[in-house]
């Protein structure tokens, strides 16, 4: 595994809307492996494995939860937002990156608990109460952070035991799955669309855009999941474990995949060896509805999707073997896509 390219990958910014840094990571990576690359209007970035077969859009996003300037004060404490889903609670004495004119670290600050009082103590995280401090005057932060700048999580990816933790896994995790299964498949039987789709945490964005243009008959979407396999959780409460395989997705809130696709990809990783796992998510939602649904054709869909723990946290954590499982059926998937009978 290439843990120096997925450091570099996770470790770039890309708030929602700003995508730019890893955008040009990723293109710098495919170009020599696909037939074109562009990006649209919206940003998301589109690269083309041209095959005889149908229409086949592979979606990772590569946007990342972020956070927002609101005001600066005159002390130079900032206020700020969220780009995404967050608890509170994750973001208390976090170190981040503020990308104004200028990029400066900051600590994400609050009310010590010396000061508390008992009711403070018991009451849960308000993001009110939350500030950014970058240890600069009020007047040098107003100066280079304007409202409205994006800020991501400080967090060095780092081996865990078997494990690969850090944040942002999700989704740079599938981007790195994606990029290296277009480098690695050998040719494909579909003409294969692989998107890298922005604003995904904010409501599934990119890929709606990109379904409009490619209109998919097939849409694979890659992404993580939830592996609740924790002290405290039943067997029922894990939706995926790690070390168990890549997962592939059967339904989430948003979404219920097309059955004989899901059994279609089970069958490649059978036929491939591929040690893999069914996601069956009551939660949350991917760019997979943006493919089936929102718009386009109503496309036949699944996910193949990375059991991760402590999700949208700044310690997401997956197993090495996953992440290797799931590239060998991303690769099968371009190879192979063109023999599902829809």
């Amino acid at each position: 595994m290439d843990l120096e390219l997925l450091k570099k990958i996770v470790e770039t910014p890309g708030a929602p809307g700003h995508e730019t840094p890893i955008r040009k990571v990723i293109e710098e990576q495919i170009k020599p492996h696909v037939d074109e690359v562009f990006t649209d209007p919206i940003g998301n970035l589109i690269a083309r494995k041209k095959g005889d077969g149908p229409r086949v859009m592979m979606a990772a996003h590569m946007d990342e939860i972020s956070l927002i300037t609101t005001h600066t004060d005159d002390n130079g404490f900032i206020r700020f937002s969220t780009l995404g889903g967050f608890d509170p609670e994750t973001l208390v004495n976090q170190r981040v990156w503020v990308h104004g004119t200028e990029t400066v670290p900051g600590v994400i600050g609050g009310k010590p608990i010396h000061t508390q009082t008992d009711e403070q103590k018991k009451a849960k995280t308000k993001l009110k109460n939350l500030f950014i401090d970058t240890g600069l005057s009020g007047d040098r932060v107003k100066e280079i952070v304007r409202d409205g700048s994006t800020v991501t999580r400080m967090g060095e990816l780092m081996e865990l035991g078997d494990c690969l933790t850090g944040k942002s896994l999700d989704n740079r995790i599938s981007v790195f799955i994606l990029i290296e299964a277009l480098k690695q498949a050998a040719s494909t039987n579909a003409d294969i669309y692989a998107v890298f789709t922005v604003q995904e945490e904010v409501g599934i964005r990119g890929a709606r855009v990109a379904a409009q243009r490619i209109q998919p008959e097939i849409g694979i979407a890659l992404d993580t999941t939830i592996a609740n396999d924790l002290p405290g959780s039943g067997d029922h409460e894990a939706c995926t474990k790690l070390g168990k395989g890549t997962a592939i997705k059967v339904m989430d809130k948003s979404v219920i995949c097309t059955p004989s696709l899901v059994e279609f990809l089970e069958e490649l990783a059978g036929r491939n060896n591929i040690t893999h796992q069914r996601e069956v998510l009551t939660a949350g939602g991917t760019d997979t509805s943006g493919m089936q649904y929102l718009v386009g054709i109503g496309s036949h869909v699944s996910c193949i999707s990375t059991p991760t723990r402590y999700i949208h946290s700044t310690v997401e954590t997956v197993s090495k073997t996953d992440v290797e499982e799931g590239i060998k059926l991303t690769t099968a998937c371009i190879e192979s896509i063109g023999g599902y009978s829809m």
